[in-house]
């Protein structure tokens, strides 16, 4: 009779093993395209919102209303995305090449700006060897002779690679309809087959599609926002390459010891050194007033108390994300994070339930009954 339990046991081991090694397998196909089912999952479930609010207008036609929302997702996302991107690509040629030509002459604004500063200034810049224009301007130089032979590197791989770039945006988009579509039987199944107690369950996927959306409102919407107050105000004061700009504003945004400041900041300096005080003025006034108060304003407001992370967590996930995974380590890391302390917060209500539960068991028994 021991002989039938054991051979269950390990059958079910076998077939562990079996689903172990089938899962990972299935996970080596997806590598290659990581990128565009990472995304899809991601926009999928930001914009579920929106796909319910179609699916209630059209009751029954769950795929027009998928299509529906897709198109919105193309006019949100990934049209400004791919303008946006060919701006950069403008703006960095015509800087790179205002440099090489000798029309861009980085010594005339470094000496211009050291001319303009004060005494204390210039001896407190000095102690940082900042005040050698040749030498701040050969650095600068071998900066950007560096930064441009990556980005020329970038760009020859990313036109051998045009048709891998066009297949994972047509995997993402056709993925991206099928989730839209079927997300909420496919989360169903996928909660269903899990090997975990229903209340665990429950919370860790309830906290799961909190956190996707709010990391990804928190952080990129965020971001974006302030990268576009930052190359509208550069824009309207005349600084060149205000999209360039507001891209990078929009990334040092992402990180909260950085920030957007460490752009605005020195322009502004540089406008009032320079004597265009009145610029100056109102981009500094415009960057503390508006530009600094959206994080505070927006983050609160999108991601609320329950899934915010410590600035620091964010920063130190941010920065391993990308190291690891590129820029798509912008968001996996704090999402990595994120779940990472939503998985640590359930397992440590789930003990103190459990302990207040074996307290409370001892007092029961000797409880007399009738009191």
């Amino acid at each position: 009779m021991s002989s039938k339990p054991q051979r269950g046991a390990l059958q079910d081991k076998m077939f562990l093993l079996l689903l172990v090694a089938v899962s990972l397998a299935f996970a080596a196909i997806l590598l290659p395209f990581y990128s565009a089912v990472l995304w899809a999952v991601i926009l999928a479930l930001v914009f579920s919102p929106v796909q319910r609010w179609f699916n209630g207008r059209l009751p029954g036609k769950s795929s027009i209303a998928a299509f529906l929302t897709l198109l919105c997702i193309l006019g949100i996302v990934l049209i400004p995305v791919a303008v946006t991107g060919a701006s950069i690509v403008s703006e960095a040629t015509t800087i790179y090449s205002n440099i090489q030509s000798g029309d861009l002459n980085l010594g005339a604004f470094l000496q211009r700006f050291l001319n303009a500063l004060p005494s204390w200034a210039t001896n407190f810049l000095a102690k940082f060897g900042v005040t050698d224009v040749a030498d701040m301007q050969a650095r600068i130089i071998a900066l950007l002779a560096e930064g441009s032979q990556f980005f020329a590197t970038q760009a020859v791989l990313v036109g051998q690679g045009t048709a891998n770039a066009l297949l994972s945006v047509s995997i993402m988009l056709y993925l991206l309809f099928f989730l839209l579509r079927d997300g909420g039987k496919l989360s169903q199944k996928i909660i269903h087959a899990v090997p975990l107690a229903g209340e665990y369950k429950d919370a860790l996927f309830d906290k799961i599609a909190v956190v996707v959306r709010a990391m990804v409102k928190g952080t990129i919407l965020v971001a974006i926002v302030q990268g576009v107050l930052g190359g509208m105000i550069f824009w309207a004061l005349g600084i060149h390459a205000p999209v360039l700009w507001g891209v990078v504003m929009a990334f040092l945004s992402l990180l909260p010891a950085v920030g957007a400041s460490i752009v605005w900041f020195p322009v502004a300096v540089y406008l009032i050194a320079t004597g265009a005080i009145g610029n100056g003025l109102i981009l500094m006034a415009f960057g503390a007033g508006v530009i600094g108060l959206v994080d505070n304003l927006l983050r609160p407001y999108l991601v609320g108390k329950d899934t915010a992370l410590p600035d620091y967590v964010v920063l130190i996930s941010t920065l391993g994300g990308i190291a690891m995974l590129g820029l798509n380590g912008l968001v996996v890391g704090p999402l990595i994070a994120a779940l990472f302390i939503a998985v640590w917060d359930i397992a440590a209500r789930a003990q103190t339930a459990q302990e207040a539960a074996t307290e409370s068991e001892p007092r029961s028994k000797d409880t007399p009954v009738g009191t």
